[in-house]
């Protein structure tokens, strides 16, 4: 994203690389401000009862009709366990415990950081929310593997189904 004006004086900005650093960064040409630029933390949880996973099919851009694992951009403020637990009730009202953090992946081409955490869920109480219009329970077979909206999600639920038989889940880190 260009940054044009500096947001501490209002100040045009320019691109340069600021001395000892090695990265070109936006610096105000009047307050000398600089203007880092970091990956977003996406954050959620594959959410399972047993052996089946819980997926919504997404209501909103992007990839709105396909089918994820409840996640979204960590807020200011909030842990990575918190953002992903408000993130599973805002997208599936699901109510759950969450056990471990089971993938990181680095989406070095998007500027994301993608970071789920292994839930149980407690009860069989869920329901879509605003950026859900579905949410269901699947087993491995009936997962619509064609209808997945995000490659991360599909390698974490390979992960799960290849993790779940052991009785013993890893974390997973991948690289993009």
């Amino acid at each position: 994203m260009d940054i044009k004006f500096c947001t501490q004086c209002g100040g045009s900005v320019q691109q340069t690389i600021p001395h000892p650093d090695n990265h070109a960064r936006y610096i105000c040409s009047q307050c000398g401000f600089i203007h880092y630029q970091n990956p977003n933390v996406v954050t959620g949880c594959l959410v399972h009862k047993n052996d089946k996973v819980l997926l919504c099919k997404r209501s909103i851009e992007p990839r709105h009709g396909l089918w994820t694992v409840p996640a979204g951009f960590m807020e200011n403020g909030e842990s990575t366990r918190v953002a992903a637990q408000r993130e599973t009730t805002e997208e599936a009202g699901a109510n759950i415990n969450i056990k471990d953090l089971f993938v990181l992946a680095n989406l070095t081409h998007a500027n994301q950081v993608y970071m789920l955490y292994r839930a149980e869920l407690i009860d069989d109480n869920f329901q879509p929310g605003h950026e859900s219009s579905d949410v269901k329970l699947f087993d491995q077979d009936q997962i619509p593997w064609d209808n997945i909206a995000f490659y991360t999600v599909k390698l974490a639920l390979e992960k799960f189904f290849s993790d779940y038989p052991k009785g013993q889940f890893s974390l997973h880190e991948i690289d993009f």
